[in-house]
């Protein structure tokens, strides 16, 4: 008779004190596991301790989760258990921009990113020929007035239902969530912009990049919080420039660079690579 394997993420973090990795792992042996992959750190800054482990067992996730239960109670942590490889359901928010959306559903389609996208949601109809090409459900609300924008807000909340979703995603959404959302979506909301914040605020930042002769361009990843732009970092990238480049080509980079961080930091929330301490982040790569 064949036996299935599982193959399992566990996550963790508690207050760093002797013994905790030695009690994991006796924990996985107790489940018959087998671990093939094993990340920590140690943050002296909170005096917490963060784990990331990849697992392998012929057991299930929850035989898994009661063979960890008595050193979770221990050492009071925070874990999670997870299957490799399992899609995360994601709703991507858009305007007018395609370039991240694009790479995002190709990334999908190609298999290289662990993503479901049951539907695209913007506050204009232009991304809904590329939605259209790859075969993703596409919705737009206008979002001119205070009730637009409420009416917008409560179709992302009937989605995250309807869908189950895990991960929302602003790809290049230009519009500023309300602090009810943020805190209802804590965790789970990922935002993109370029790197030229908090300077080139409002219209044109790479026409006010360009005038003032910068240097680097890059972009910031990181999660929606009330306070605007600030949210704890995920990702960044840069690209140096020069005086030679135009306005256009300065944008094609600046979308490049964001296209790129953008879908590496769903990449690591999908592979379950990012924790949280305080209000920063660490990243298991």
């Amino acid at each position: 008779m064949s036996t299935s394997t599982s193959h399992l993420v566990v996550t963790l973090s508690c207050p760093d004190k002797p013994g905790i990795v030695h009690a994991i792992s006796g924990a996985v042996v107790d489940a018959q596991g087998n671990i093939t992959e094993s990340q920590q750190f140690s943050s002296d800054d909170t005096g917490r301790f963060f784990m990331r482990l990849q697992v392998e067992t012929p057991g299930s996730a929850d035989n898994l989760r009661d063979a960890l239960a008595p050193v979770v109670k221990t050492y009071d942590m925070e874990h999670a258990v997870y299957e490799v490889g399992r899609r995360t359901k994601t709703l991507i928010l858009g305007s007018t921009a395609n370039h991240c959306v694009t790479d995002l559903l190709a990334r999908q389609r190609d298999g290289h990113l662990a993503i479901d996208v049951p539907l695209v949601l913007a506050n204009h109809p232009d991304l809904e020929p590329t939605a259209t090409f790859y075969g993703t459900p596409f919705e737009w609300m206008p979002v001119g007035s205070a009730d637009e924008k409420q009416a917008f807000e409560q179709r992302v909340r009937e989605l995250v239902a309807e869908h189950d979703i895990e991960l929302v995603v602003l790809a290049r959404y230009m519009q500023v969530i309300s602090p009810e959302l943020c805190r209802e979506l804590a965790g789970r909301i990922v935002n993109i912009h370029h790197s030229f914040l908090p300077g080139f605020k409002g219209a044109q930042p790479y026409r006010q990049a360009h005038e003032r002769g910068v240097k680097l361009i890059g972009a910031t990843a990181h999660f929606v919080t009330e306070d605007l732009d600030e949210g704890p970092i995920i990702e960044q990238n840069v690209v140096r420039v020069d005086h030679s480049q135009s306005v256009s080509e300065l944008v094609r980079v600046g979308q490049d660079e964001e296209s790129r961080t953008l879908t590496r930091a769903v990449e690591w929330f999908a592979e379950h690579r990012i924790l949280m301490d305080g209000i920063r982040t660490i990243i298991f790569r």
